[in-house]
């Protein structure tokens, strides 16, 4: 199996989209210590998240009736063939392919189960992935079988299955030998959560970062834990709406 490391198939950019993205950024700014770089997106000002002098993300409006959310972006080599692909396999364009000029092109889709995420393609070619901010990204679906299709005919994502004991099992979606993000069922119990993807940030401390977000005016959806072998997480609501995951690994 191939082990070279391509930008494409890796989530490159997580946005936090609200009806108050002013907020938003002044919770995750508060929270984590985040600094922000300004981006004239044709007509209005995009915070963009910046650490270690990288960009990694940033914040917009929702638009429609859209809830509060975290849109993940996925690097294809082709938007509109990535699209086709979408519809091919049974998904839905939530957004129609656009251009963001001197950055790229990308669509927003929902998979045949619902779960939206956003396909990117740089105009460059050169754009890097986010590393070290987003550590990692989930969905959770009703159809396991069926999003290991999808994905794997749209991204070209390879899949396995790991036994989680107690927990079940656990698909991990990889590419050119390198895991790319997790897919679980939707849990018993747990009918009224749609199916989504999940963005987990990365923290040196969970719990401490979890309080603190308490503090600050979100909610726990899943308080801090332990997962064997992997790491500890928790699971918020920001103050806003959006969920997002919390993530430190374990020592190795």
């Amino acid at each position: 199996m191939s082990t070279v490391d391509t930008k494409v198939g890796r989530f490159v950019w997580h946005d936090q989209m609200s009806a108050d993205p002013e907020a938003a950024r002044r919770f995750y700014a508060d929270l984590l210590g985040w600094e922000f770089e300004i981006f004239d997106a044709g007509g209005f000002n995009y915070p963009m998240i910046k650490v270690d002098g990288k960009t990694h993300g940033g914040f917009g409006p929702t638009q429609g009736d859209a809830p509060p959310h975290w849109l993940g972006h996925i690097s294809v080599d082709d938007v509109d063939a990535a699209a086709d692909r979408v519809v091919a396999a049974g998904g839905s364009i939530v957004a129609p392919a656009m251009d963001i000029p001197d950055v790229g092109r990308m669509v927003v889709i929902a998979d045949p189960q619902g779960a939206v995420v956003s396909l990117f393609a740089s105009a460059s070619g050169d754009w890097e992935p986010s590393d070290g901010v987003f550590v990692w990204d989930e969905l959770l679906t009703t159809d396991v079988e069926a999003a290991k299709r999808f994905y794997g005919e749209v991204v070209g994502w390879e899949t396995r299955d790991m036994d989680m004991g107690s927990s079940g099992v656990y698909t991990l979606f990889s590419l050119g030998g390198t895991d790319r993000a997790g897919c679980m069922p939707r849990p018993p119990g747990a009918e009224n959560v749609p199916p989504n993807w999940m963005t987990y940030i990365g923290t040196g401390d969970v719990d401490a970062t979890a309080a603190k977000a308490k503090d600050l005016g979100s909610n726990f959806l899943m308080e801090p834990f332990d997962v064997m072998t992997v790491g500890r997480l928790a699971i918020i609501s920001d103050p806003t709406g959006a969920v997002v995951g919390l993530f430190h690994p374990t020592a190795e």
